[in-house]
């Protein structure tokens, strides 16, 4: 406010003849030149040479007011919600107030954030070292925000002169603490999620106590633990990487407001801020599918028919690579097309080769097959002294083997026939495949229970990678004995041996390591001998074709495999009980005392139409029955 003086001389009159040497009077301030803060507050009854200058009244006042206002309210600045980030305000008198600030913000408005440091950057190995200033107390705390995506790394270590006595780190994306080497104890909320979590360890002459977010993951005793002045506080790994590595090695994430009980700890060795790695520097999507970098991740959007976090999963099937006759088997690397096959025992064999860029431990073969032949030879494979022979003899399947060295030869069957005209699963592989030699087994139908195991140790099968023919079906186009019936899924290490050419699907396997068929046509589709044609049931018999084998259903007066002999209805005794006797029409039962039925096979109830009178009871007996009377009864019928 500003008061003009000569014009307030010749109103007021000479009682401001003292001040007539000063132009201007201010009040609550010094002007606008000048830089000093102005008076804030109220004032009233201020008077000058008795006559009121504040508050300034009427159009004649003597003074000019700048940012003068009437009335004194006492406004509670809370109202405009002054403090910021959920911070809280507290008002302090008459028109101030105080921010009681969240973690971890700071500040008179709560806008000033304490700074982030950042661990692990591109996967380089940092940490950084503080040293405990002064003793803290019996009680301590220690407190971070902890920001990761890696489910295992060392946030802290607490140590002394002679061993580290407070360890905090994650095991499992979950906070773990250890105290003085043995007490343990694991929170059971998982912080790995790439946000913000604030982790408290509260460590009690008695008790220790973790707490996420202010809520607790459990608490246990301890024997007392006392942290001193000088003591050194490790934060994201230690100066050893191998003793780091026992906590899941060096901390990959960003820390923020780090605090020993109420005292911050700074420090300028690691990266400032929490920036994330560029995930997609690598481009690890697969199939063409696009990277989007995430904080320390990455998310790919995969092109239709793939599928995985990379893209990897490419959903084969969904593209109907195999004709119609197949049905399709997504693998690892790429699709088989799976389908049965007939194979007659005259017609053409199929021969394999690898494609020469097959990696893989050869140790394991197995076969989906069916047939009613007591022998043949389903598959053989040789490359100078060794060989390979899987086939079927006297009924049971049999693995003849044999490796690099002479001795070891290896033969071994089925306990169980396999020649009855159902599918059967031979799985064939070495027992210690980590071995350079091993005794081979068989396990039939997934019996895993039961295998049958050589008593004699052989090598692998690695000689079937490449430059070597493997024969399904037989030991060659002219031999005897080759395999008649029907195949399913065959595999070598689990590589099938695919009945179908890259030219005979819609679009070729995409996996690399493959055998790939180099002659044969097999015929698609599981049939056997038409066996039933001619028809070798007799005297109106009905054929049945059970795969190789026919059954004649007889009419009653035939019997026989082909329904050539005549019956003698009694010879099966069909009486039950009772004598059978042959008729024109078959036979008839002449049934024993107390049994009925046209094969006698009914019993009679004896006791169904009894006489018993007087409430007397019937008591079966073995052709007759008797009656049990009550009392002042008698006689046969009680009566």
């Amino acid at each position: 406010m500003e008061v003009q003086i000569d014009q307030a001389e010749s109103e007021l009159g000479s009682g401001l003849s003292e001040l007539t040497g000063i132009q201007n009077l201010y009040i609550g301030g010094r002007g606008e030149q000048e830089t000093a803060s102005g008076f804030l507050g109220c004032m009233r009854d201020v008077w000058l040479d008795s006559r009121v200058v504040v508050p300034g009244l009427g159009p004649r006042t003597p003074a000019n007011q700048f940012n003068v206002k009437q009335g004194c309210s006492d406004w509670d600045r809370c109202r405009e919600n002054p403090c910021q980030n959920r911070g809280r305000c507290v008002k302090t008198g008459w028109r101030s107030f105080s921010c009681e600030c969240h973690r971890p913000y700071e500040g008179e408005h709560c806008l000033d954030e304490y700074v982030t440091a950042r661990f692990g950057s591109e996967d380089l190995e940092s940490y950084a070292v503080f040293t405990v200033e002064d003793n803290p107390g019996d009680s301590n705390t220690v407190s971070m925000f902890v920001r990761t995506r890696r489910s295992q790394g060392l946030l802290l270590v607490l140590s002394n002169t002679t061993s580290q006595y407070l360890r905090v780190w994650l095991e499992d994306g979950k906070v773990k603490v250890q105290i003085n080497n043995f007490e343990s104890l694991l929170g059971s909320e998982t912080v790995s999620d790439g946000h913000f979590h604030l982790i408290t360890v509260l460590v009690e002459p008695e008790s220790l106590s973790l707490f996420m977010s202010a809520k607790s993951q459990g608490r246990i005793p301890i024997r007392s633990v006392l942290v001193q002045a000088g003591d050194a506080v490790y934060v994201g790994g230690l100066p050893d990487r191998r003793a780091s590595l026992a906590f899941g090695g060096f901390f990959k994430g960003c820390i923020q407001d780090l605090r020993m009980n109420s005292r911050h700890l700074h420090s300028t060795k690691v990266t400032r801020g929490c920036t994330g790695d560029d995930s997609c520097s690598n481009n690890p999507c697969l199939n063409g599918g696009a990277c989007y970098s995430m904080w320390d991740d990455f998310t790919c959007s995969c092109p239709p028919n793939t599928a995985g976090q990379c893209c990897e999963e490419v959903r084969w099937c969904e593209l109907s690579p195999c004709p119609s006759t197949a049905s399709c088997q997504t693998h690892a690397q790429g699709f088989e097309c799976l389908v049965n096959v007939s194979l007659r025992s005259d017609s053409h064999i199929i021969t394999y080769r690898g494609n020469g860029k097959i990696w893989r431990y050869l140790s394991s073969i197995s076969i989906h097959f069916r047939t009613r032949h007591q022998n043949a030879t389903l598959l053989h494979a040789e490359r100078d002294s060794q060989f390979i022979t899987i086939s079927i003899h006297d009924g049971h399947i049999v693995l003849e083997l044999q490796g690099e060295k002479r001795t070891s030869y290896v033969y071994i069957h089925s306990l169980d026939l396999v020649n009855d005209g159902q599918w059967h699963t031979a799985d064939f592989s070495m027992d210690s495949p980590v071995l350079q030699s091993s005794r081979w087994r068989i396990v039939l139908d997934e019996r895993w229970e039961k295998p049958s195991i050589s008593f004699i140790a052989s090598g692998d099968l690695d000689f079937l990678r490449e430059d070597v023919d493997i024969i399904l079906g037989g030991l060659g186009p002219d031999s005897k004995g080759n395999f008649a019936g029907c195949l399913g899924l065959v595999e070598i290490g689990g590589l099938a041996l695919p009945y179908y050419s890259d030219m005979e699907m819609n679009q070729p396997r995409p996996q690399e390591e493959r055998f790939l068929r180099t002659s044969g046509t097999p015929y698609f589709g599981c049939w056997g001998s038409n066996v039933c044609e001619p028809d070798p049931c007799k005297n109106g018999g009905v054929c049945e074709d059970l795969f190789d084998l026919f059954k004649c259903h007889c009419p009653s007066d035939w019997d026989g495999q082909r329904c050539e002999f005549t019956v003698d209805d009694c010879a099966s005794n069909p009486c039950v009980h009772g004598a059978c006797r042959v008729i024109s029409a078959g036979f008839e039962c002449s049934c024993d005392a107390g049994y009925t039925g046209r094969r006698c096979e009914t019993e009679v109830d004896i006791c169904a139409h009894h006489k018993c009178s007087n409430g007397g009871t019937c008591l079966r007996g073995l052709k007759r029955y008797s009656c049990l009377c009550p009392r002042n009864t008698t006689g046969p019928f009680c009566r």
